[in-house]
Parts: structure tokens; C-alpha cells; sequence
């Protein structure tokens, strides 16, 4: 009797233990789901860093989809947009004709003249309009990092940041303009499967489909419609954390250009940029990956009244 006794007792710790560890197979690989993404993509990532204001990165990428991690060392807040050149021009056209315009005009703005700063603008060359935007990480704040994937043709680029000096001046004068290739050759990567799917549209601005909760999440930011806005600029996504000190009244000022202090070093105070993905013509998607902790957030775009337009939605991510 004993001995049928302890037979069924192992038998059923057996049974315990068999199913205890299937559990926490299955429980382990869900955990693991958004770790193994992230890091499969970790695996073919390209690079960028930037020390003070420069893109150290390769001259020349494969075609397909990409992700870049973009190492921001630096003291101040910057990002990286992907400008595809029309064929036959290069970042010495670059320069020439089309820097001094930008800075003359932001000189006007800066002294109060507005109007005249707007209408220098109208003596950029007619192939800046060819040029495609085709996305990049969202603004990243110092000693912060960026992940961001993206699918992008073959061709010429500028790798550009065009976030302002304490005295007016961008950084694309600074240094932060890099050609890079893109090559016929594909990466053969493929974009990650999205936690939270984030649609951009010019009828009703961000809407995300479900609610943003804490930890590592991957964003999927789909293009819907795109436009360009007052201050030239397209919609793009942006993530925040807003500290207890953060004024959203602020943000959604400095977030325009083409104001005196806008996008202007330093950022407002309790506002730290953590990724997402610049703008990039309608109908494409791109991907960005983040960790968020419990606190209040906000996604915006870099255009003037975001608020009204729906391009901020402030959430908070629960403990």
C-alpha cells in the first residue's frame, strides 16, 4: 500500500512538473517575443553615432529595408532624415544652392521678418522638390539611442539634421550632411511584426490601435496621407517623455522650424525626444522600437499646431 502510494505521488509530481515546465516554456517564449525581434533585427543594423555634430556611418548601404541604431553621444538633441536626391545631384548642389537660401531665410525670420524670410525661400532650386523624403528616426536626445527601420530604393541620399544652434544656425551647416549610396543590392531583411500599429492621417492626425503599456514595444507608423504644412514640413512621428515639469504648450512651439525658437538647442525643459520616424511619402510605413517606463508621453509631429490638427496625443503608460 506504501509503495502504490509513493508510486502515485511521483507520478503526479511528475504530471506537475511536465506541465509546470511547458507553462513556462510558453510563458518564457512570449516574454521573449519583442527581445528576439529586436534583436534579430539588432543583427543587421547599421550604425550611426554622432559625437558632436557629425553622422559617423557607412558611405554605402544595401536597398530593402534597414534598421539603423543612431547613437546619439552628443550634448544635444538631434535625428537623422533620408533625403533621396534626383539624379545628377549631390551634396555640392547641396551647399551651393541650396543652404544659403535656408540660412538667409532663417536670418530673416529670426530678425522679426517673417514674411521676408518665407518669400526667400522661393529661390530654392526647382530640384529640391524632386527630392524624396524617405524617412529616418524621430528627434533622440543626448547620450540616447534610436532604432528605426525603414525601406529605402536604390539611389543618392543626404543623411540630414536640420535641428538649430543656440544662435539660429542648422546643423546640416554644422556638418550634419552625409552622402550615402544606396545600392542596387538588397539587405534581404524583412520589417518587423509591430506591437502597436500607428496610423498617420490628414483628416484626423495620430491614431495608435490599442493602448501603449510599459516595456519594449515596436511601432509600426503607416503613412495613410501625407502633406506638406505652413512651414514646408511633412508629418512625421515623434515620441516623448514629459517629465512633471514638461509644458506641452512649449513643445508644440518648439516643434516648428520656422519659428525663432523652434527646434532650437536647448529642447524645453522636462521634454526628452526618444525616437520615431521622420516623414517619408504617403503610403509607406516605417518602424521604430522603444522601452517605456510608467509616465506620461506624448507622439507629435514636427508641424506648426499639432494639437489642432491631431498630430499630439498625450498618453500615459500605467505600472
Amino acid at each position: 500500500m506504501k509503495s502504490n502510494y509513493t508510486i502515485l505521488t511521483l507520478l503526479l509530481i511528475s504530471i506537475i512538473l511536465v506541465i509546470g515546465c511547458k507553462n513556462k516554456n510558453k510563458l518564457g517564449a512570449n516574454d521573449r517575443t519583442i527581445e528576439e525581434k529586436v534583436q534579430e533585427n539588432f543583427t543587421n543594423s547599421i550604425d550611426i553615432v554622432t559625437r558632436s555634430m557629425e553622422f559617423q556611418t557607412l558611405d554605402s548601404i544595401p536597398s530593402g529595408w534597414n534598421t539603423f541604431k543612431y547613437k546619439n553621444l552628443s550634448n544635444e538633441t538631434h535625428f537623422f532624415l533620408m533625403d533621396k536626391y534626383p539624379e545628377g545631384k549631390n551634396v555640392t548642389h547641396t551647399i551651393e544652392e541650396v543652404a544659403p537660401v535656408f540660412e538667409k531665410g532663417m536670418q530673416l525670420i529670426n530678425e522679426g521678418k517673417r514674411e521676408e524670410g518665407f518669400a526667400a525661400f522661393g529661390k530654392l532650386p526647382k530640384w529640391f522638390g524632386d527630392i524624396v523624403f524617405s524617412g529616418g528616426s524621430g528627434l533622440i536626445g543626448p547620450k540616447k539611442t534610436a532604432i528605426t527601420t525603414i525601406h529605402l530604393e536604390p539611389g543618392y541620399y543626404i543623411m540630414e539634421c536640420y535641428v538649430k544652434m543656440p544662435n539660429g544656425m542648422f546643423h546640416t551647416s554644422m556638418g550634419m550632411a552625409k552622402p550615402i549610396i544606396v545600392t542596387k543590392e538588397d539587405s534581404g531583411n524583412k520589417p518587423p511584426e509591430p506591437t502597436i500599429n500607428i496610423t498617420i492621417s490628414n483628416e484626423y492626425g495620430i491614431k495608435y490601435d490599442k493602448a501603449i503599456t510599459k516595456g519594449k514595444q515596436i511601432f509600426s507608423v503607416f503613412y495613410k496621407e501625407q502633406k506638406h504644412h505652413e512651414n514646408f514640413m511633412q508629418h512625421d512621428v515623434n515620441l516623448v517623455r514629459l517629465e512633471g515639469n514638461a509644458s506641452l504648450e512649449e513643445l508644440e512651439k518648439w516643434m516648428d522650424w520656422s519659428d525663432p525658437k523652434g527646434l532650437i538647442t536647448p529642447v524645453p525643459l522636462g521634454i526628452t525626444f526618444l525616437g520615431g520616424v521622420n516623414d517619408m511619402p504617403e503610403g509607406k510605413t516605417g518602424y521604430f522600437y522603444a522601452d517605456l517606463k510608467p509616465g506620461k508621453y506624448a507622439l507629435i509631429s514636427e508641424v506648426p499646431n499639432s494639437r489642432e490638427k491631431g498630430l499630439l496625443k498625450e498618453f500615459e503608460v500605467k505600472d
